[in-house]
């Protein structure tokens, strides 16, 4: 596997300034990454506050205990215990089979960083990743796609969710979800390592009850070697922990929600579109009730909290009450949880995608509305997986790999269609309608004076010569297009694996789509290449 870097922008406006280091966008950010000893200057700002390092890894631990573990993830342990020690953490939405390819890219990134900064500060620096399992989106995690010919099918789990539950709280039937995984394998093709990557999902499923656990068991069954830790943002015992955290931002919500907004106004009118949809009365905290994850309000007139479905109504000394007897049923949402990770973790950095850094840059009032800084924000990498077989088309066609990567390559493959087409027969066909047309006129006006009611038998029969001449033209065209077959799919299939359906490569396809074809040690050779946080967008040639 070779590493090659090329510039590609981001697919978010704001993400791509703030990557291309721009003043105007840094200036939403407390720390500037780009600035020699930037590192450094966050750690002795770290040191300088108190967290719970103990109890925040023997929580952590506790949730780790059911799944793949190495001597790695005892060190990685040890290591958060230690007084001295900074985490880099990010965190996704626990996708089905890992969900798609950023997820696994974002993973890389933290452990990527945390190995190269421990070596940089000679301090004790662990990868952490963050499970969304309080996200309730499911129409977000219950599917992958995968190719179908010339197209990728999205395939989808067929459970269906009524309720709007935490990702931590759906239960799956294992043997639905094996037989949905077999689905998924046999759209993909019996490959060199299919045998051996069937029976480790089977065994993940067997481990699993939610698609959490199922997630996190894969997710560390590849990436334990690495000392990565785990914690599930739902975890009851991690709510305990959280419970005053919760309490100050029940006390600070109007104000964290004024600080956002005030933000969200410069920003506009600096141009950006806002990235958090915001109430002006959010709250920024959900409950978990019978009918589901609630989002909260706050009613300043009443001065009372209530949840948008209204089945919630509470005085702040109500819902504190609530919060002592049932942490748990809290949890936190976009704006509140970047607060919440810094509030329970001593953050060298954080890693983020390109939506990410466009929302965090809506935070960095709220960050200081609580007494905090933002941890510095690390773009996440960038990576396109190219096979021999695509970059062999990419050569045949004299196709720039930039390029498609940025746009595709639907323009060049239809600019070949043209110059294949038969222009001759194109003309002629033309020709031959206009005469057409020429002469059932002269028709039509004979026949309107001798019989004027079979005018329109005239135009019937006009109508199916024309038709008859596309039908040919059709016809000749679809034989030149066979005869081109081969050099027209090379076009698809490098559209198809590069830039699917215009968006990047890590957005639809899957991990497994390449485990299969190249065996579990392919996230080894994947990991382990020397990656470069310097903005640039990375292509692993397999």
């Amino acid at each position: 596997m070779e590493l090659q870097s090329t510039v590609v922008p981001a697919t978010n406006r704001f993400a791509s300034l703030y990557i291309e280091n721009r003043e105007n966008i840094q200036e939403f950010f407390h720390y500037d990454i780009t600035k020699n000893g930037i590192f450094r200057q966050r750690y002795r700002d770290v040191l300088e506050r108190h967290f719970d390092r103990a109890s925040l890894a023997a929580c952590i631990e506790k949730y780790m205990s059911r799944f793949p573990k190495s001597d790695a993830t005892g060190l990685a342990l040890e290591k958060l215990r230690d007084q001295r020690s900074v985490v880099v953490i990010g965190g996704q939405q626990a996708g089905l089979l890992t969900g798609p390819l950023y997820t696994i890219h974002k993973i890389i990134s933290i452990i990527k960083l945390a190995e190269q900064q421990e070596k940089e500060l000679g301090i004790p620096v662990v990868p952490v990743f963050w499970a969304a399992g309080e996200d309730h989106d499911y129409q977000e995690i219950n599917h992958l796609y995968v190719r179908e010919k010339q197209t990728l099918k999205k395939i989808t789990y067929p459970q269906q969710m009524t309720s709007k539950k935490m990702a931590s709280h759906i239960e799956f039937d294992k043997g639905v979800m094996k037989s949905w995984i077999r689905q998924v394998f046999s759209m993909m093709g019996e490959k060199p390592h299919t045998n051996e990557i069937l029976p480790f999902l089977d065994e993940a499923v067997h481990h699993s009850d939610t698609v959490v656990d199922f997630f996190t068991y894969i997710i560390l069954s590849l990436f334990k070697d690495y000392g990565l830790l785990v914690i599930d943002s739902a975890d009851p015992s991690l709510r305990e922990l959280e419970k005053p955290y919760f309490s100050k931002l029940i006390e600070r919500n109007q104000a964290i929600t004024e600080a956002v907004l005030s933000r969200q106004t410069i920003m506009e009118q600096k141009g950006f579109e806002k990235a958090i949809d915001m109430d002006e009365n959010a709250a920024n905290l959900f409950m978990n009730t019978d009918v589901g994850r609630e989002l909260l309000l706050y009613d300043p007139a009443d001065q009372v909290f209530i949840s948008k479905g209204g089945s919630i109504v509470m005085t702040e000394e109500q819902l504190r009450q609530h919060l002592h007897d049932h942490p748990e049923s809290f949890s936190n949402n976009v704006v509140t949880r970047p607060l919440m990770q810094e509030w329970l973790f001593p953050t060298l950095a954080f890693i983020a995608g390109p939506g990410e850094i466009a929302y965090w840059g809506e935070l960095q009032t709220a960050f200081e509305t609580v007494g905090m800084e933002m941890p510095p924000i690390v773009p996440r990498l960038h990576v396109t997986l190219l096979n021999r077989a695509v970059e062999k088309d990419l050569e045949d066609l004299e196709l720039s790999l930039e390029k498609v990567l940025q746009h595709g390559c639907k323009e060049e493959r239809e600019q070949f269609l043209k110059h294949i087409q038969d222009k001759q027969l194109a003309v002629l066909v033309q020709q031959t309608k206009e005469s057409l047309q020429e002469h059932y006129q002269k028709i039509r006006t004979h026949i309107y004076e001798v019989d004027r009611g079979h005018t329109r038998l005239a135009d019937t029969n006009l109508a199916f010569h024309l038709q008859q001449l596309d039908f040919l033209q059709r016809k000749v065209e679809e034989s030149v297009i066979k005869r081109h077959e081969a050099i027209l799919n090379k076009y698809l299939n490098v559209e198809l694996m590069l830039r699917p359906a215009g968006h990047p490569q890590e957005r639809a396809w899957n991990i497994f789509y390449f485990l299969n074809e190249y065996g579990r040690h392919f996230i080894h050779s994947l990991a382990n290449k020397p990656y470069e946080f310097d903005g640039k967008h990375k292509v692993v040639r397999i």
